[in-house]
């Protein structure tokens, strides 16, 4: 018997391996479906099943793909759409894993017609619980994906689904959600790696509502909805196109490379300092660690991709795109930055200033400027030394910043503010510096003191 998580990081999304006596099932697939495929050579099973608990937003879903490899079946919820492909769930569905029972849980609210699916041992004990976006670790699922005007209805319809269909089953049963924290389909979501339905009662804050009409209020709440979600919705339902059909991602020489800028926009992946110091004009910088869910927001989904990279292979940059629906790179720089500049070919710069600098600009006054790209659950700097923007609104309103006067990025660790800066330039804005290290850097030296 084996039961196995598959943790997508940046992405935070978590899938599952289910397999016992020669045969397996896997929720939640995601696109590249390699280590399904190896969890079941390894344990000699053989993929019979793909779950699916919604249609899924944030990232492209493996099922046609694993289904294409091994034959498997595909079971839907979400049975309202029009599905392309596979089987729609039913109230009824069970499936035989061995002596495993999953048995199919409608869970609507995330989505109306979300599912979970139940793990049962044969004797009909409850043991696990794949809950999709319907309860997460200290969180549950977003209602706002079909609009504000439907959210308090999806809010009530998941209120319902907790309280009569996840929380009977009875304090045990082990939560298995399908997303972590950070991930774009929740707010506060905890960073427990296990957690039980008896756990979640008493702990998650919005479990603790003793009324209905208390618990819309608090869930009925606007998260941010990335432009990728568009392509990502559609192609879960359509079927994405097939990974195993793709050539590799073709290394390109400093003048072919350049050859395709006028019609391509290229993807810097090195760490900030590297970008700050010399990069290709008009280029956008995403740290790794933000790079799926980054690019679904500031890339276009139809537009060529060129890859700038160092350390992290061109291969695995695409691979973390192609999670997202972003199927259209053309290739990445064969000899990276320094082949470019030993080619004279032309660069662009952003300057960037040290935590320890930046205090002593706070000592000398008068204070400078800054701009704050972190989320306002990050508990932006004061107003009256900066002015708050999260980076995810930087393109539409960085008309609200002065042209005049030095701006001083900061986010966090500097990540986020390299890409604002890289985003700024693109409007025709030079009169950004970015602060290196964030916020961290500026409360490690006290001068975050001098911002309050």
């Amino acid at each position: 018997m084996i039961v196995e998580r598959i943790v997508t990081t940046g992405l935070s999304h978590f899938s599952y391996f289910i397999g016992d006596a020669g045969m397996a099932a896997v929720i939640d697939p995601r696109r590249d479906v390699e280590v399904y495929l190896n969890l079941a050579e390894r344990e000699d099973l053989c993929i019979k099943w793909i779950l699916e608990t919604h249609r899924h937003e944030d990232f492209i879903l493996g099922s046609r793909e694993l289904a294409d490899r091994t034959g498997a079946e595909v079971w839907h919820a979400d049975g309202q759409l029009p599905y392309k492909f596979g089987k729609i769930i039913k109230a009824t569905s069970q499936w035989m894993v061995g002596d495993l029972i999953i048995k199919a849980l409608i869970t609507p609210g995330h989505t109306p017609g979300g599912a979970s699916y139940l793990l049962l041992e044969r004797d009909t004990t409850p043991w696990m619980v794949f809950t999709g976006d319907a309860l997460f670790a200290g969180d549950v699922g977003r209602v706002d994906l079909l609009g504000m005007g439907r959210a308090e209805e999806m809010a009530g319809l998941l209120y319902q689904s907790l309280q009569k269909n996840l929380l009977t089953l009875g304090d045990g049963v082990i939560v298995c959600p399908a997303h972590g924290p950070e991930s774009v389909c929740g707010a506060t979501i905890s960073d427990r790696n296990q957690t039980t339905i008896g756990f979640e009662r008493k702990a998650n804050p919005f479990l603790q509502h003793d009324t209905r009409e208390a618990f819309m209020a608090a869930a009925v709440r606007r998260l941010h909805r990335p432009p990728y979600f568009i392509r990502s919705e559609r192609w879960n339902l359509e079927g994405p196109p097939l990974l195993s059909e793709r050539s590799p991602i073709s290394p390109l020489t400093c003048d072919a490379f350049a050859g395709f800028l006028d019609n391509s926009r290229v993807l810097d992946v090195r760490s900030e300092l590297s970008f700050a110091s010399a990069h290709i004009p008009g280029s956008v910088y995403i740290s790794e660690e933000n790079l799926q869910v980054h690019s679904g927001w500031f890339l276009d989904l139809d537009e060529q991709i060129l890859l700038v990279t160092d350390h992290l292979p061109a291969a695995e940059v695409e691979l973390r795109l192609l999670r997202v629906g972003l199927d259209n790179t053309g290739g990445f720089l064969k000899d990276g930055m320094n082949g470019w500049l030993q080619n004279g070919k032309e660069t662009d710069s952003i300057p960037v200033i040290s935590a320890a600098a930046f205090r002593r600009l706070l000592d000398k006054g008068p204070d400078p400027l800054i701009l704050d790209v972190r989320e306002p659950s990050e508990s932006p700097i004061a107003a009256k030394v900066g002015i708050h923007i999260p980076l995810s609104e930087i393109l539409i309103r960085h008309g609200e910043l002065p042209r005049d006067t030095d701006v001083f990025i900061l986010c966090g660790s500097g990540h986020r503010a390299m890409t604002a800066a890289s985003l700024l330039k693109r409007t025709g804005m030079h009169n950004l510096k970015v602060i290196l290290g964030g916020y961290r850097a500026l409360d490690a030296i006290n001068a975050t003191a001098k911002l309050s």
